[in-house]
């Protein structure tokens, strides 16, 4: 009798030399398909909602748990806000930006970066195990936020024609090649930029837990008869993958605002 396909490899007589002669059912689409917590009006909630609402709250809860009072003399608590929005500030907004226009960009920044890191790091947290940038709705959103704050900008502070002019990177100065870098530029930054921003945070969040998942799997797949001996080996790739994610889901969160910053810096340079 075969094994169903879709069995995961953790279920109890799911191993390589179990009686049930199953195969290895690697992980696929339906590690990142949960079903609905529950339904309101037709409206599904399921669990990367409630991630994603969760990392909410921590983001403002801390926040405001930090800075509600602040002190002269920081507490613990106010120090690592503090340190937190610093690095954000001065690390990527003043290096970008710059003081005088970043400023009032920080918040923005601040709150990208947490929020996406939070979200990140909800795949090596028990119980969780799933992070929540790994579907794509949730990047595509991020990225429309920082597209529609880059336009707005651009447009305000170029006027209409100024700001076609920043967007197609229009320049008398470029002679014959003019309108083939207009063209290029129109669709790089209108329709390319906002795509690669929220796919580069995507797939690498997808990536990463898919990894994370197989060789997780493979472990206990492995882990009967003489494959404890392979098993063992697994385990180790998922304690390395660990480590390299807790790398990566940060610099995710980093290069995402980092690319964000760099738009609105292109929206405020001045047109020559």
């Amino acid at each position: 009798m075969s094994a169903d396909p879709q069995m995961l490899a953790f279920e109890a007589d799911c191993q390589i030399f179990s009686e049930s002669k199953c195969g290895f059912p690697a992980p696929g689409l339906h590690t990142f398909m949960y079903e609905p917590l529950f339904t309101v009006g037709g409206f599904e909630f399921d669990k990367p909602m409630l991630l994603a609402f969760v990392s909410t709250f921590i983001v403002v809860g801390f926040f405001w748990a930090a800075f509600n009072r602040p002190k002269v003399v920081p507490g613990k608590l106010q120090l690592v806000g503090e340190a937190g929005y610093d690095f954000v500030r001065r690390g990527v907004v003043y290096e970008i930006i710059g003081k005088r226009d970043g400023e009032k960009y920080v918040p923005l920044m601040v709150s990208l970066f947490f929020f996406i890191w939070i979200m990140n790091l909800w795949s090596i947290i028990p119980i969780a195990q799933f992070p929540v940038t790994s579907l794509i709705a949730y990047p595509a959103v991020l990225a429309l936020i920082v597209y529609i704050v880059w336009l707005s900008i651009t447009f305000k502070r170029h006027g209409f024609v100024g700001g076609w002019k920043n967007i197609t990177g229009y320049n008398k100065e470029l002679g014959p090649i003019l309108p083939l870098v207009v063209v290029l530029e129109f669709f790089s930054n209108l329709l390319i930029r906002p795509f690669t921003h929220a796919v580069r945070l995507f797939a690498n969040m997808f990536a990463g837990h898919l990894l994370i998942v197989m060789f997780s799997l493979a472990t206990y797949y492995l882990l009967n008869g003489i494959g404890v001996l392979y098993a063992g080996t697994s385990f180790i790739l998922v304690m390395a993958m660990i480590v390299f994610e807790l790398f990566i889901q940060a610099v995710q969160a980093y290069v995402f605002v980092l690319l964000a910053s760099s738009y609105i810096q292109g929206a405020l340079a001045e047109h020559h």
